[in-house]
């Protein structure tokens, strides 16, 4: 019998190594064939290592242009064309608008569609960004419309939002609450010695709430008694080019040079990264679920983030970590003053993270719920 064939359409390789290889790993433990269309960075190697069969092509992630998406439809839906998967599971918006359409018209068996975040798109005003969402808005209806698919979202917001856009069926959609955090490599440990570290770990945009960030940290520091030891407040990531909302570098040094944030760049070992963390703040606009407060949870942290889609849903308030409103510095401040002043409700917090990483967030568990939709919905395409 052969051999069930999975393809993976991801905006870029980096996204896919950090979010959802462990689903790849699975399915490939389990029998599938998988392959994966992707913008290549440096990933290649380390995705042909884990034995996937890959398929290079060219998503343009800060184009909103109709040339670059031409050419990246025309891309996916050659490969469906050329690999006739069984089932093909998009991934971030690109691949799920543009590769939902080119699925229909490859006639893929199945289809998934992972919705993380709405996106930049969603958090823009002005007329510009209103036209494009009345044109994503017909765009969700041709590709959320397969007759045998799966749409999966990470909090309840955006399974309504979009299940009022594309008018999905309450049947059509399932919430996995985000792509899992490995509890063996994310271990708790005792919050660290010396200047509390306030640490946000993201990438380096507007809409992460970095700005907030920087204003709160310039407060606090003004407010610390010369007796006390004074607050580290640390930038973990880099920018990003190809987002709209990136940071300037320029700005991430004058900040630096102020001695306002330590700069300590993209970092690939997260776990000893939060262990030197007393605090993690994510001051986004909005989320999918963010994976650095899952890991922060995993890694027995408390956590300060904003009162928003996926943010609020990655936290049990008042319990593993506290909720401020969107945009809101001063709020900001005040949560992480009220937990630098009390070291044992920080240590209880994340105690109370760990519990719910475990009870919510295992990787092992979201890895066997993507495989579950799988197996259904190849089951549904081989009734006649």
């Amino acid at each position: 019998m052969a051999k069930p064939r999975l393809l993976f359409v991801v905006n870029v390789d980096w996204f896919f190594l950090s979010h959802r290889l462990p689903i790849a790993r699975q399915a490939l433990a389990q029998g599938y064939e998988v392959h994966i269309a992707t913008t290549l960075t440096h990933g290649h190697d380390e995705l042909v290592a884990q034995g996937l069969v890959v398929h290079p092509i060219q998503l343009q992630r800060g184009s909103s242009g109709l040339g670059s998406a031409v050419r990246a439809f025309r891309d996916m839906l050659a490969v469906m064309r050329r690999t006739r998967p069984d089932i093909v599971h998009l991934v971030t918006i690109q691949p799920v608008l543009l590769g939902g359409i080119a699925a229909r018209l490859a006639r893929v068996p199945a289809m998934v569609a992972a919705i993380s975040g709405l996106g930049f798109v969603f958090l823009a005003r002005g007329w510009r960004a209103a036209a494009r969402r009345v044109a994503i808005r017909l765009l969700y209806r041709l590709a959320l419309g397969h007759p045998n698919s799966k749409v999966i979202f990470q909090n309840e917001n955006d399974r309504q939002t979009v299940s009022q856009l594309a008018g999905l069926a309450d049947v059509s959609s399932v919430l996995i609450r985000g792509s899992g955090v490995s509890l063996d490599a994310f271990q708790p440990s005792p919050l660290p010695e010396g200047p509390p570290v306030v640490m946000l770990a993201a990438r380096l945009l507007s809409d992460k709430g970095v700005r907030e960030f920087v204003d709160a940290a310039r407060a606090l520091r003004r407010q610390v008694p010369t007796d006390q030891l004074a607050p580290r407040f640390v930038l973990v990531g880099d920018t990003d080019a190809d987002n709209p909302a990136s940071l300037a570098r320029a700005e991430l040094e004058r900040w630096q040079a102020e001695g306002v944030v330590e700069l300590w760049g993209q970092r690939d070992d997260m776990p000893a990264v939060l262990a030197q963390a007393t605090v993690v703040v994510l001051p986004s606009y909005r989320e999918g679920l963010p994976k650095v407060l899952i890991e922060a949870a995993a890694a027995g942290r408390p956590v300060v983030t904003t009162d928003v889609p996926g943010c609020r849903d990655a936290i049990t308030p008042g319990v593993t970590g506290l909720l401020v409103p969107s945009k809101n510095a001063a709020a900001l401040a005040e949560a992480i003053h009220t937990l630098l002043r009390d070291r044992d409700r920080c240590a209880r917090m994340g105690a109370a993270g760990r519990v719910l990483a475990e009870q919510a967030f295992d990787v092992n568990r979201v890895v066997a719920q993507h495989l579950a939709v799988y197996r259904g919905l190849l089951h549904e395409a081989q009734q006649p």
